[in-house]
């Protein structure tokens, strides 16, 4: 796993990049706000021949608010049109709570984990 924009300020958002299958996973550690929107944007949709299937693992963020929402929203809105997918994975309680409260769940699939976001 690549760590990309983050390792000098872990303790905000580190930001790991792999790709399974050709599924690209994105995978954030720490805290999802207004001043990493851009960083979480670019991580999801870099531009280039990136295939259109993300998967999005929150396991190990702590705190996401309206902006990591609405990146998550773009991104989503963007693979359909290139007939593709976005899942999120293991997003702990709070944030698993943040997305239920948006609905954001009924929109984008959420899974317990990275293994069962790529199997479904």
């Amino acid at each position: 796993m690549t760590d990309t924009q983050g390792a000098a300020r872990p303790e905000r958002l580190s930001i790991g990049l792999t790709s399974v299958d050709g599924v690209r996973v994105v995978t954030l550690r720490g805290e999802v706000d207004h001043t990493v929107r851009e960083r979480f944007s670019a991580a999801l949709l870099p531009g280039g021949d990136t295939g259109p299937r993300i998967v999005v693992d929150l396991g190990e963020v702590t705190f996401m608010d309206s902006s990591g929402v609405n990146v998550l929203v773009a991104a989503h809105h963007q693979v359909r049109e290139a007939q593709g997918w976005l899942r999120i994975a293991g997003a702990r309680d709070p944030v698993r709570r943040l997305l239920r409260l948006v609905a954001l769940d009924q929109v984008i699939a959420c899974h317990p984990s990275v293994e069962e976001a790529l199997a479904a």
